[in-house]
């Protein structure tokens, strides 16, 4: 146990950190947030100042070095994910970073050594994988009861098409405009965000897969079409996992007016079936029949449930529930998608990306 209200500091103050990680420090009664940093020393103090955080900072080397921290919450776009941790890895600090883990496989390998050499987390900011039934899916596999996995199928669909065209107002809450920046910049920014559908959304849906199957992928061929935006709106990706199993993992960003979210697996005695929109899930393996829907209290996300599992993590109180392993599966697929679709939907191994 580190300390019974651990020193807390969130890196990046854009909308997920406004909305979801810096509430939820401010709620728990055994969290003390100490300091916020942007690299926009503006918005940082903006922020700092609504929420009456003591500090504030415009870069990282100045809030490791002016802090005592226990850990440190990573919300900064995508591309720098991997810089930030590591400064926040080789400073002895429990670290909570929102998706993607890293842009590139190598990255995600060389931050999970690193944690590990420093014996302290990486946890992931993978909000789906609390619902009940998902936390049962993978208590199932794990079991044996569904046998050896043979077939996955998994869609993500949402109508985020504003953030990728960079308006402004896509996803801004109502009331909210002098605290949420809005990601509508970066998002539609390939050199900040990676990469458009699969960087934003996909990986929702391969962090369930992986959280829940315990595989890893070996090779993945993909196609990706952007539509006129700089980054990609739709993707289609076919996957075969280390045992030999096959999946069709994919979607659009340009789902007007609703989404959809449903992970299949399919196993040599029985199969589970998620309805992440609907909040429902049927699960048949061997002699187990569960059919689970969510109610209303555990809806929304588990929004603060990610920021929860930290604190509780550093205090010695809780398991990581999502940890960079997980994180690190998940980047090991998008980063052969991506390049397998640069390259006309050619095969990519995973190996080839430690080569």
């Amino acid at each position: 146990m580190t300390t019974s209200s651990p020193r807390i500091a969130v890196i990046g103050t854009g909308w997920w950190a406004t909305e979801h990680h810096i509430p939820a420090l401010l709620a728990h009664p055994n969290a003390e947030l100490v300091a916020l940093c942007d690299a926009n020393g503006e918005k940082a103090r903006q922020t700092a100042d609504a929420y009456g955080v003591p500090h504030a900072y415009a870069s990282v080397d100045g809030l490791l070095a002016g802090e005592r921290l226990d850990g440190v919450i990573v919300v900064t776009n995508h591309a720098t994910h991997y810089a930030v941790a590591k400064a926040c890895l080789q400073a002895g600090l429990h670290i909570l970073i929102e998706k993607p883990m890293t842009l590139f496989a190598q990255e995600a390998k060389e931050l999970v050594e690193m944690a590990a050499a420093q014996s302290v987390q990486i946890a992931m900011g993978y909000n789906h994988t609390y619902a009940p039934y998902t936390i049962r899916a993978q208590q199932i596999v794990a079991s044996g009861a569904l046998g050896e996995l043979q077939y996955v199928h998994g869609i993500f669909n949402q109508h985020v098409m504003p953030l990728f065209q960079g308006k402004s107002s896509a996803g801004q809450a109502s009331g909210k405009e002098r605290l949420v920046h809005s990601p509508a910049d970066v998002y539609s920014d390939p050199l900040r965000s990676g990469g458009g559908h699969g960087h934003l959304q996909i990986t929702h849906l391969a962090s369930l897969l992986f959280f829940i199957s315990g595989r890893r992928v070996r090779r993945v061929q993909a196609r990706m079409h952007k539509h006129g935006l700089a980054v990609d709106l739709v993707d289609a990706i076919l996957v075969e996992f280390d045992n030999g199993s096959l999946g069709s993992i994919g979607g659009t960003g340009n789902m007007a007016g609703g989404r959809k979210i449903d992970l299949q697996l399919y196993g040599e005695k029985g199969w589970i079936d998620i309805d992440e929109v609907a909040g429902t899930a049927r699960i048949r393996a061997g002699e187990i029949e569960m059919d689970e829907a969510l109610t209303d209290e555990n809806r929304h996300y588990y929004r603060h449930a990610t920021t929860n599992n930290f604190v509780d993590l550093i205090r010695g109180e809780a398991e990581n529930h999502v940890s960079g392993e997980i994180g690190w599966r998940a980047v090991e697929l998008l980063d052969t998608a991506y390049r397998s679709a640069q390259n006309d939907g050619a095969a990519v191994e995973v190996a080839s990306l430690y080569a």
